[in-house]
């Protein structure tokens, strides 16, 4: 029996012995020591939480990362990197490989924003010293992070929250534009820590990936078909004006018709002629064709816009004349050329010049004054 609890005091010692001395006070947990040129950062990882971008993270840091572009694989992808953006009593951005803010990895990955029972978030910019990635929009995850001064809420549901400092909030405070990351070390305290490895989650969420992307390539190719079988259902039925428009009211609920120069409210949907979307106001469109963008439903742009209903309207000509067609309720497909549309100059980047285009539109109500 002593021989019994001398072996077990032995292991006992020996697994807390395995914990390094600079370390002894932490908890169980994974957990990043950068280390800058202004001293050292100490990070806990929510790898439970959000495995795919704690991995992403890890796997740079240690070299291990297989999706990397070739010239960076097998080097630690962070070691000498700056801060290249620093905002005062906001945070520190590191992690882009050209220290522009444009650079990355070579990859871009998903958000995660894990949620309790009641659909709330987990992980929230809620104080100072939260990790989180950086990003140009939904799923477009790279290599670049921020940690912030002070709670900023108002990137909540936007960028993923994937880890906090424990210790070095003083060090953040002190970074300047262009100071270095000089190397980062992962420490692995505890079985559920050490049982995770980086590379092979990273590998596993790329290899399911390509099959996630090819569903949702069928999802769109769908949507896009059905759109092009609803217009050639239609086809027969479009009444072609003098202009060229061709129009079909395809709902109607005999509602008013607005005097000219009334503010309406109208909803749409804008396709090309093969059924692939370019603009929407319904969200539920936006999903289906996997384009929905969390920034823009917050800023309320998946709702009804208001215009004057008249040849005043600040409109491309064929969607004017379309409206002008319309009582309140109703519900239009409109057939744009391209002369009534953006014509030879196209729009932005969105609308290629000299083409034809679909709107399904919505006459929702009168504008309230």
């Amino acid at each position: 029996m002593r021989l019994f609890k001398l072996f077990a005091l032995t292991i006992l010692v020996s697994a807390i012995s395995c914990k390094p001395t600079k370390y002894a006070d932490l908890a169980d947990g994974l957990y990043a020591d950068m280390k800058t040129n202004k001293g050292d950062i100490l990070l806990k990882l929510e790898f439970e939480k959000t495995p795919v971008t704690v991995a992403n993270f890890v796997s740079l840091a240690e070299g291990t990362n297989e999706q990397v572009v070739d010239s960076l694989k097998g080097k630690p992808y962070y070691d000498g990197l700056t801060f290249h953006r620093v905002l005062k009593d906001f945070m520190i951005q590191g992690g882009d490989p050209l220290g522009t803010g444009s650079g990355g990895p070579g990859y871009n990955f998903k958000d995660e924003f894990p949620t309790d029972a009641n659909k709330e978030l987990v992980l929230k910019h809620d104080r100072a010293g939260v990790l989180s990635m950086a990003n140009s929009g939904p799923t477009t995850n790279g290599s670049q992070f921020f940690i912030t001064h002070k709670e900023t809420p108002w990137l909540d549901g936007k960028h993923t929250v994937f880890g906090n400092v424990v210790k070095g909030q003083s060090v953040v405070d002190s970074i300047a534009q262009n100071d270095t990351i000089v190397h980062i070390e992962i420490i692995k305290l505890g079985k559920l820590a050490r049982k995770f490895k980086a590379d092979k989650e990273f590998t596993e969420y790329f290899e399911n990936f390509a099959e996630e992307q090819k569903m949702i390539e069928d999802k769109i190719k769908m949507a896009q078909e059905n759109c092009v079988m609803k217009i050639n259902e239609n086809s027969d039925k479009f009444i072609e004006l003098s202009s060229g428009l061709k129009y079909v009211i395809t709902e109607t609920k005999n509602g008013e018709l607005p005097a000219k120069g009334a503010d309406v409210k109208v909803a749409y949907a804008g396709y090309f002629t093969d059924g692939k979307l370019f603009d929407t106001s319904y969200k539920e469109v936006a999903k289906l064709y996997q384009v929905y963008d969390h920034i823009r439903d917050d800023k309320g742009g998946y709702a009804p816009f208001t215009t004057q209903y008249g040849p005043e309207a600040r409109l491309i000509p064929g969607f004017k004349e379309g409206l002008q067609q319309m009582k309140i309720g109703d519900k239009a497909m409109l057939f744009i050329p391209s002369h009534l549309g953006y014509g030879a100059q196209g729009a932005g980047g969105v609308i290629p010049p000299n083409t034809d285009l679909i709107f399904e539109i919505e006459l929702v109500e009168l504008a309230k004054k």
